[in-house]
């Protein structure tokens, strides 16, 4: 079976590991710090365990386990891997060190990947040895639940390995989408911070609460979107599909578009203020507790999903 390593092993790296080992891989960890990946092999037991429960996993729960190993260098970790994932700090300077070593020391044709959820890649992954091998495979967090994963490439990368990455993370049960051409923040962040930005803007004028925000979403948004998406939902909400939709609504998008205050200039008041309406319903000390729980409706989300998919009328 292939080798995957995974060089960095916070919330996003175990992740990782969990689904490449999960499709059967296996898998070398590192990080710099040993305590790290010291801490990252019992959460991942509690995350595969977790997929066990849900009828998720392929195998049980120790065998997959099994598939895991640390390694004390990146040297060591990326020595026969057929592709390696870096999921390190979100820091240019260190991306690039760490970028370099994995080049260095990687097979010729292993496919090299970063998990940044920002920066572009061509500010980081030109310098590598053989930077057609290199891009960037943003995942969702947690990717182990979450199966999107964004592939954009930088200026050098071939592409042939975007589309190897294509076909591996569909292998491993991703779902991925391939930008054309780099843009900060890619898609899925791009969205989210516009969105939270003018939730910002409605809560810090005084529009609504926080927690009215989250409701509209989980209460209604969400709801149409999560099986769909935005264009497929406006396509439904009109006889005459997308078009009609625009034709009948596009002038008051615009509009709105342009009321929208995705720069609004929010501070750390605001921050604050919305801090303690979170922290009122979701104490910081419990916020495990209810990650885990979180969790446990992502897999039930991804359940009815696969089943409504299943019943889309041809």
């Amino acid at each position: 079976m292939a080798l995957t390593a995974c060089i960095g092993c916070g919330n996003v790296g175990r992740a990782w590991a969990v689904v490449f080992a999960r499709a059967g891989h296996d898998v070398v960890l590192h990080d710099a710090d040993p305590a790290q990946v010291a801490a990252a092999l019992p959460l991942i037991r509690v995350t595969l365990d977790q997929l066990d429960r849900a009828g998720q996993l392929h195998g049980d729960t120790d065998s997959v386990l099994a598939r895991i190993r640390p390694a004390a260098s990146i040297a060591d970790a990326v020595s026969g891997a057929t592709h390696v994932q870096e999921s390190v700090r979100e820091d240019l300077e260190i991306k690039r060190a760490v970028m370099s070593e994995i080049g260095a020391h990687a097979p010729a044709d292993c496919i090299i990947a970063s998990s940044t959820s920002a920066l572009r890649g061509s500010t980081f992954l030109e310098h590598v040895a053989r930077p057609g091998r290199a891009l960037v495979a943003h995942p969702v967090n947690p990717p182990s639940l979450i199966p999107l994963v964004e592939l954009c490439g930088s200026s050098l990368t071939d592409a042939a390995t975007l589309a190897r990455t294509h076909n591996f993370m569909t292998a491993l049960g991703m779902k991925p989408v391939t930008l054309r051409r780099e843009i900060d923040g890619f898609l899925l962040n791009r969205l989210q911070y516009t969105l939270v930005a003018e939730a910002m803007h409605l809560v810090g004028e005084g529009y609504c609460s926080a927690e009215d925000i989250d409701r509209v979403m989980t209460d209604g948004l969400a709801l149409r979107w999560l099986s769909i998406g935005p264009f497929a939902t406006a396509n439904l909400n009109a006889t005459a599909g997308f078009a009609g939709f625009v034709s009948q609504l596009g002038p008051m998008m615009r509009r709105m578009g342009e009321d929208a205050r995705t720069d609004y200039a929010w501070g750390d008041d605001l921050a604050q203020r919305i801090h303690a309406d979170m922290a009122a319903r979701v104490p910081v000390a419990n916020i495990p507790a209810w990650q885990a729980w979180r969790d446990g409706r992502i897999l039930a989300a991804r359940k009815a999903q696969a089943e409504g998919q299943a019943e889309q009328p041809g």
